[in-house]
């Protein structure tokens, strides 16, 4: 059983990495990052919407604390999915999937502010580990040959910042209700926010373009299978164990973007994804035991 769910939360990381792959290509193709991230999450809504709709009565349930913490990750996620797209464009797939996978460290941030957890030097040392790995990977200890643009690193970090807003949101919307009925007010709110930003006559354009079957497959793996697969999984594993296995993501991001795209990295730029990895894999093990 274990194991089972060591490949769902695993399979999940993989299509998370793919999507980056898909949503550069559909970002050569011209198409906006606000385009890509709400066809992504308005295909994953389908899913969990028809995920809610097979066991209605077992998952509604009526609750004002559910409907909040619930919105709140659909915003998070729908900031999560379109920095991550806009820090492609400006950067690359595997500076934006690395910076992405900053957000425990906002977590602990946070959670330092809000004297939720008690500071330790072990902590501390993390938050430095990340701050290196991105001077690394970025190439700020240089300012004149910086590799990854300003606007690359802000929009991947902000990328991590809303993935932390939504673990935040999801966790806390778990104590009140199920995955399903979550998932399906996150992805409705995640619409109904980006439709605000979204350019209706391109929306539209995609329904009749050539590129629809990238936009349903990048709403498939990058969404709505996705996201069941890691809930059932996670279930089935030590949260621990799942912090590690979800690192598969970056790397997958990574490598398919090396390559698939072409996309260079230098071995500075490597050690810095090295040290960024390591520190919140170690982190993450860390504050899950």
């Amino acid at each position: 059983m274990k194991n089972k769910g060591v490949f769902l939360v695993m399979l999940a990381a993989i299509f998370w990495g793919v999507s980056g792959v898909i949503g550069d290509i559909l970002i050569d193709k011209e198409w906006s990052p606000f385009i890509i991230s709400f066809y992504r999450g308005a295909i994953g809504l389908l899913f969990f919407l028809a995920w809610f709709l097979l066991r209605f009565k077992n998952n509604w349930i009526v609750s004002k604390p559910l409907y909040i913490w619930s919105l709140l990750a659909g915003v998070g996620v729908a900031g999560n999915f379109t920095f991550y797209f806009l820090s492609i464009q400006a950067s690359s797939v595997p500076v934006a999937a690395t910076l992405m996978y900053t957000a425990p460290v906002f977590v602990l941030i946070a959670s330092f502010l809000l004297r939720m957890e008690r500071s330790t030097w072990f902590k501390w040392g993390s938050i430095g580990g990340v701050l290196l790995g991105i001077i690394l990977l970025t190439g700020a200890y240089n300012p004149d040959s910086i590799s990854v643009s300003y606007e690359g690193v802000l929009t991947g970090l902000a990328a991590g910042l809303s993935y932390a807003l939504f673990i935040f949101g999801f966790k806390k919307a778990s104590l009140y209700g199920k995955p399903p009925i979550i998932l399906t007010i996150a992805f409705l709110s995640f619409c109904l926010v980006l439709f605000i930003f979204t350019d209706n006559n391109q929306a539209a354009a995609v329904l009749t373009s050539s590129d629809i079957g990238w936009f349903l497959l990048l709403g498939l793996v990058g969404a709505g299978l996705s996201f069941i697969l890691y809930v059932i999984g996670i279930r089935l594993t030590a949260a621990s164990t799942a912090s590690m296995v979800a690192m598969v993501e970056p790397v997958t991001a990574s490598l398919l973007g090396v390559l698939l795209l072409g996309d260079h990295l230098g071995i500075i730029q490597v050690l810095g994804m090295v040290v960024i990895l390591s520190t919140i894999t170690l982190l993450s093990v860390k504050q899950s035991s």
